[in-house]
């Protein structure tokens, strides 16, 4: 799989590791992420908190067995209990605590519904923050629908599709070619795509304004028809595959039961739409100079944009393994 790429498996940035609504107080969770054994769990005082997975003490995966106390995770091997940042802070049966009694930490952040993990390839801080989005929990909004794939292919790829205006056409069948301008501002991308819906009651302009805040969370933004937030979050599992998440939240401010009826409509449409796009990107191979023509999207401006992600080291390794 190495191959197929000219670009790392992990870039740095903001990743979900879990929907806040599906992790609750004393909740205890083995994850893999980023090629590695990880325990997400969530404090008495409803923080969450992630670790590397095994204990420093004798190496028991915490998150099987591992029991949430106080501020801490209890380990089921010996009770030794580890805090959120990573000490352990009691020892049951001994006098002292070792001073080398530590384990990996990583950032974490829960907005919009979601616990995302900060992920460096140097073990750097955070180098920016995740927007808060004001439709998640917003009355005037239906709350989430979430869908889920795993996905033989990295998101940097996957995700070009926001720039490849051509392929809304002959893959999922767009009336036209849609029309996209594209702009970048720092860790940002904007893409801004209008084109022609079909409807029942006839053709009607629609819009697609899809945002990307670094490599792993990305909002859509869907007019034309009922008013539509997608939060798209992908997580890298490995070298190989990708964990991805589209969660989908309609404007129901109006007719609450139509709009509700239209936006099942539009995710079906959007589910039928990653059904066709996953074949494509788990078989296609990555050029890194594609022999590109004048109709074609700004794949220039996306490529550049997502290099910020890796270190150039890093990145000329991973072309040297090409």
């Amino acid at each position: 799989m190495g191959s197929r790429y000219p670009f790392p498996a992990y870039p740095n940035g903001w990743f979900r590791i879990a929907y806040s609504r599906e992790f609750e107080v004393g909740d205890v969770a083995p994850l893999f992420y980023f090629g590695r054994d990880l325990v997400l769990f969530r404090d008495e005082a409803g923080a969450p908190h992630l670790l590397d997975a095994h204990c420093r003490h004798l190496g028991a995966h915490l998150g099987y067995g591992g029991r949430v106390e106080g501020s801490g995770l209890r380990c089921p091997f010996h009770n030794w209990c580890w805090d959120g940042d990573g000490r352990c802070i009691d020892i049951p049966y001994a006098q002292r605590i070792p001073s080398r009694a530590r384990m990996r930490s990583w950032p974490v952040l829960e907005r919009n519904g979601i616990i995302f993990v900060w992920y460096h390839a140097r073990g750097e801080p955070p180098s920016f923050e995740l927007p808060e989005l004001t439709q998640i929990g917003d009355p005037d909004w239906s709350p989430l629908e979430i869908r889920r794939w795993r996905v033989r292919a990295r998101w940097i790829d996957m995700n070009e599709n926001a720039v490849d205006q051509v392929h809304f056409r002959y893959v999922h069948g767009t009336k036209t070619t849609p029309v996209t301008e594209t702009e970048v501002d720092g860790h940002i991308l904007r893409c801004r795509s209008r084109m022609k819906l079909a409807t029942p009651r006839g053709t009607v302009d629609g819009g697609i304004d899809t945002t990307d805040f670094g490599p792993g969370f990305q909002t859509v933004h869907l007019t034309g028809i009922v008013e539509t937030i997608m939060v798209n979050t992908s997580t890298p599992i490995d070298e190989e595959f990708t964990d991805t998440s589209f969660a989908y939240t309609v404007n129901t401010s109006g007719d609450k039961k139509a709009a509700l009826g239209v936006g099942n409509a539009i995710i079906k449409d959007l589910e039928k739409q990653m059904s066709e796009d996953i074949p494509i990107w788990e078989n296609k191979k990555y050029y890194a100079q594609p022999l590109l023509c004048d109709g074609d999207g700004a794949f220039g401006v996306y490529r550049s944009w997502w290099r910020q992600f890796f270190s150039e080291e890093d990145l000329e390794a991973a072309q040297r393994a090409e």
